[in-house]
């Protein structure tokens, strides 16, 4: 398949289908380097939606405990890591929380976010400014509209593999 950037083309097969992602390096060219470091050392690969709330959103990427083929998987903290890279300056853009946007999970402090994202299943406005938007799903929202509901989630599903278009 063709995309319009390969390089800032995420390829998200999850347990329920495929996601495309489009990078929006545009808004947050530090939030998409680091979502593309980790994609392609694979970090991402079997990691769970721990959190998924019915119209709201879901979110995964929590590397240190929400990888399922990992022997650090621990359910009970799924969401409670990030990655082993440090957290990430906000990169808080005009971008709005719309539906299929992806923005970067953090902790109280703006500046907390490190691996953990989020992708809006409709329109949540009250967090345009507060969260980095660094993407947005261009292919495959009704896979995304398929994953487990949970806080958290009995049984998750996950991510199979999440890759960059330009290295396949």
């Amino acid at each position: 398949m063709a995309y319009k950037d390969p390089e800032n083309t995420l390829l998200m097969e999850t347990t329920v289908g495929p996601v495309v992602i489009e990078l929006r390096p545009d808004l947050a060219p530090n939030h998409v380097a680091r979502i593309k470091e980790l994609a392609r050392a694979g970090d991402y690969d079997g990691v769970v939606f721990h959190r998924v709330i019915d119209g709201f959103m879901a979110q995964t990427g929590d590397v240190r405990f929400g990888n399922k083929n990992s022997d650090n998987f621990d359910p009970s903290r799924a969401g409670m890591g990030g990655s082993s890279k440090p957290d990430l300056a906000a990169e808080f853009n005009d971008a709005n929380h719309t539906r299929g946007v992806c923005s970067m999970a953090r902790a109280q402090n703006p500046n907390s976010a490190n691996s953990q994202f989020f992708i809006v299943f409709e329109d949540a406005s009250f967090l345009d400014r507060q969260y980095t938007v660094w993407g947005q799903v261009v292919e495959g929202m009704d896979n995304v509209d398929k994953i487990k509901r949970g806080e958290p989630v009995r049984d998750p599903d996950s991510i199979v593999s999440m890759k960059i278009a330009a290295d396949q």
